[in-house]
C-alpha cells in the first residue's frame, strides 16, 4: 500500500475498504475550485498565517491563539509520530469536549493518521467493534468522564483487541497505558521528521460514525477534499466570519458540532470557538454573555430544557444572532419561541454524516424558515425525491431523500453489504429519511421507518409531534407506532409534560382536532414519561420507545388473559 507522504498531483488510490468519487465528478469538483487541494491541517494553517494572535479556542479559563493553537497540535503530532503512528493508520478517539480532543484530532490530521470519531457515551462493545473493525493501533479515551472509568474499559479492548499497539489515557493511566499528556514533543528532530509528510487531499481524513439510533453505527469515510469543502461551505451559509464566536455544546465528535459548521468551521472562517463544558442553561447563557457568542448550536432536548429555564433572563444575549437546531426538526412553535425569547434568528440545519448538509436561510421568508429543512448548503448538491422502486416523485409528494455531491460520499467503510443497500448504482445517497421538496427547500418528515401504517394510511410521526408541541401544558412528545391486530399499526404519544397536572388522552385528542389534524392520525394511547432514551448524539431513541410500549401492551393482554381465565 502506497505511504502518504507524496506530491499533491500524484493522487493516490483511496484507502483499502472505501469507495472513491469517480474520476470525472472528482475532476469536476477540482476544475469548479469546490475541492481546494488543501488538507484539513493546511486549512487551519492558512488561517493562522493570516491571524496569528487572534483568539482561536476559549475553554475554561484557557484562551489560545491561532499560533498558540498551531504549535501545540505540532508538537502533539511530532510525538505521536514517535510512537510509532504511521500515514494512514486507523485510531479510535474517544474524548470528551475541550482543547485536548482539537489538539489530538489535529494532530492526527497533520500526520495523515485517521481518527474514528467515537461519542464519549459509547461503551465497550461499542468501540471495541470499532477498534475491530478499523484495525484500530491506538486508542485515544479520558481517565473519568463524570462517574465512568474509561480505564478498565480501555485494558478490557486492549485483551481482546489483535491491531491495537498503544492506549493513551488523558489523565493518569494505569499499567500498561500512556498518558495523553506525555506524548507532546518539542525537539526540532521530531519536527523535522514530521515537516514532509502531507497526506494526499483525496485520501481518507477521518471516519464519522453514521446513525446511531438503530444499531450499531458504519463507519463514514470523509476526505479532507470533501471535508474542507464542507467545513467552509456550511460556514458560508451560516454566516460565519471573522467576527464569528461559536459555542460548541453538544460532542464535538459528532459531525454536527465538529463541521457542519461547527468548530472546524467557526477556525475555517477565522472565528472563535467556544467550547461549553456542559449543557446546562447556566453554563451555556453565561458563557453567551461572557464571551459575547453570536452563534449557538444545539438539538431539540437542549432547546426545549433551555426554553423551559429562567436562565436566559439572567443573562445579555444582546450579542446571540443565531440559534442553529440540528439533530431533529424542530417545530414551527418551538423555532418562533427560540427567537421570541432569545433575540436570535433561527437555523435549521438538517443532513447526515454521509454528506448532504441542508440550512434554512438565514434571509429566506419567516414561513420557509420556521417550517421547513432548509435547502443543500452547494450549489454542486444533487437531490431527488424517490419511490420504493427509485423513480423520482414530483414536487410536493412525500418520498425518500437521495443525494450526491462533492462532500456526500460513495460508499462505507468495509461494509460492501451496506454500501450495496445505501446506494444506487450512480451514486445516490439513500438516505432513509420521508421528505417533500417544494422548489430549493425541503420539508423532513420523520424517517421512512417512522411513518405509522395504520391500517393503509401513513401517518406522519414529525406531523403529529409538532401539533403536540404547540399544547401549552406539553414540554415535549414522541410519537411512535405501536403493533395493532386489526390495523397493523397505531400511533401512541409519549409525552414529557410541562406541568404536574396529568394529561389525559381525551384532552390530548381534542386539542389535536381543534388543530383541524385528520382524526386517522390522532395517537390512540398517551404514556407520560419524565424523559425519553437517547443516543450517544443527543437523538430520541424511538426503537426504545416503539420496544416499550410493544412490552406493555403483551404485558396488559397477558393480565387480560389471567384475569378472563379466573
Amino acid at each position: 500500500m502506497r505511504d502518504a507522504v507524496r506530491k499533491k498531483d500524484d493522487r493516490p488510490v483511496m484507502l483499502e475498504g472505501c469507495t472513491a468519487w469517480p474520476e470525472e465528478f472528482a475532476r469536476r469538483y477540482r476544475e469548479e475550485g469546490l475541492w481546494d487541494g488543501i488538507t484539513l491541517w493546511e486549512m487551519l494553517e492558512r488561517v493562522t498565517k493570516r491571524v496569528p494572535d487572534k483568539t482561536a479556542i476559549v475553554w475554561g479559563d484557557t484562551r489560545i491563539s491561532y499560533s498558540e493553537l498551531a504549535e501545540r497540535i505540532g508538537c502533539m503530532a511530532a510525538g505521536l509520530a514517535e510512537t510509532g503512528l504511521r500515514p494512514r493508520e486507523r485510531v479510535v478517539v474517544q474524548l470528551a469536549n475541550g482543547l485536548d480532543i482539537l489538539v489530538t484530532v489535529f494532530a492526527l490530521l497533520r500526520i495523515g493518521v485517521v481518527p474514528v470519531m467515537a461519542l464519549p457515551n459509547h461503551r465497550l462493545e461499542e468501540v471495541a467493534l470499532f477498534v475491530q473493525h478499523a484495525d484500530a493501533v491506538a486508542y485515544f479515551a479520558p481517565d473519568r468522564l463524570r462517574d465512568f472509568d474509561y480505564r478498565p474499559m480501555a485494558a478490557e479492548i486492549a485483551r481482546r483487541s489483535v491491531s491495537l499497539r498503544h492506549t493513551f489515557i488523558l489523565g493518569e493511566p494505569w499499567p500498561g497505558q500512556l498518558a495523553l499528556a506525555g506524548v507532546p514533543s518539542s525537539t526540532a528532530e521530531a519536527a523535522d521528521r514530521i515537516r514532509d509528510i502531507s497526506p494526499p487531499t483525496d485520501e481518507v481524513a477521518l471516519m464519522l460514525l453514521s446513525g446511531g439510533t438503530t444499531g450499531v453505527p458504519k463507519l463514514i469515510p470523509r476526505t479532507h477534499n470533501d471535508y474542507v469543502y464542507n467545513c467552509r461551505q456550511c460556514g458560508r451559509v451560516a454566516g460565519f466570519g471573522p467576527d464569528t464566536v461559536f459555542l460548541a455544546v453538544l460532542p464535538m465528535a459528532h459531525n454536527y458540532t465538529l463541521g457542519c459548521p461547527g468548530v472546524f468551521g467557526a477556525l475555517a472562517w477565522g472565528g472563535t470557538a467556544v467550547i461549553a463544558p456542559d449543557t446546562s442553561a447556566d453554563t451555556v447563557f453565561g458563557l453567551i454573555a461572557r464571551e459575547q457568542v453570536t452563534v449557538v448550536s444545539a438539538a431539540m432536548p437542549l432547546a426545549v430544557n433551555w426554553l423551559a429555564s429562567d436562565a436566559p433572563e439572567q443573562y445579555d444575549l444582546a450579542s446571540l444572532k443565531v440559534f442553529m437546531g440540528g439533530g431533529a426538526k424542530l417545530a414551527p412553535e418551538l423555532r418562533a419561541r427560540i427567537e421570541r425569547r432569545f433575540g436570535c434568528t433561527y437555523q435549521e440545519s438538517y443532513g447526515t454524516g454521509e454528506g448532504l448538509i441542508c440550512m434554512t436561510r438565514l434571509d429566506a421568508p419567516d414561513q420557509v424558515r420556521m417550517t421547513s429543512s432548509g435547502r443543500p448548503v452547494s450549489p454542486a448538491d444533487e437531490i431527488k425525491v424517490i419511490d420504493a422502486d427509485g423513480h423520482e416523485l414530483p414536487d410536493g409528494i412525500v418520498g425518500e431523500l437521495a443525494c450526491r455531491g462533492p462532500y456526500t460520499i460513495r460508499g462505507y467503510y468495509r461494509a460492501p453489504a451496506a454500501t450495496a443497500s445505501a446506494f444506487t448504482h450512480d451514486g445516490f445517497y439513500r438516505m432513509g429519511d420521508a421528505v417533500r421538496k417544494i422548489g430549493n427547500d425541503l420539508y423532513f418528515e420523520g424517517r421512512l421507518k417512522d411513518l405509522i401504517n395504520r391500517g393503509g394510511e401513513k401517518i406522519s410521526c414529525e406531523e403529529v409531534e409538532n401539533h403536540l408541541l404547540a399544547h401549552p401544558r406539553i414540554r415535549s412528545a414522541c410519537v411512535v407506532a405501536m403493533p395493532d391486530a386489526v390495523y397493523g399499526e397505531r400511533a401512541c404519544a409519549f409525552v414529557i409534560p410541562s406541568d404536574d397536572a396529568a394529561l389525559t388522552l381525551a384532552e390530548m385528542k381534542a386539542f389535536l382536532l381543534a388543530r383541524q389534524i385528520a382524526k386517522f392520525k390522532l395517537p390512540e394511547r398517551l404514556e407520560l414519561v419524565s424523559s425519553f432514551p437517547l443516543s450517544p448524539a443527543g437523538k430520541v431513541l424511538r426503537r426504545e420507545l416503539r420496544r416499550t410500549i410493544e412490552t406493555k401492551l403483551i404485558d396488559e393482554q397477558s393480565a387480560h388473559n389471567r384475569s378472563t381465565e379466573q
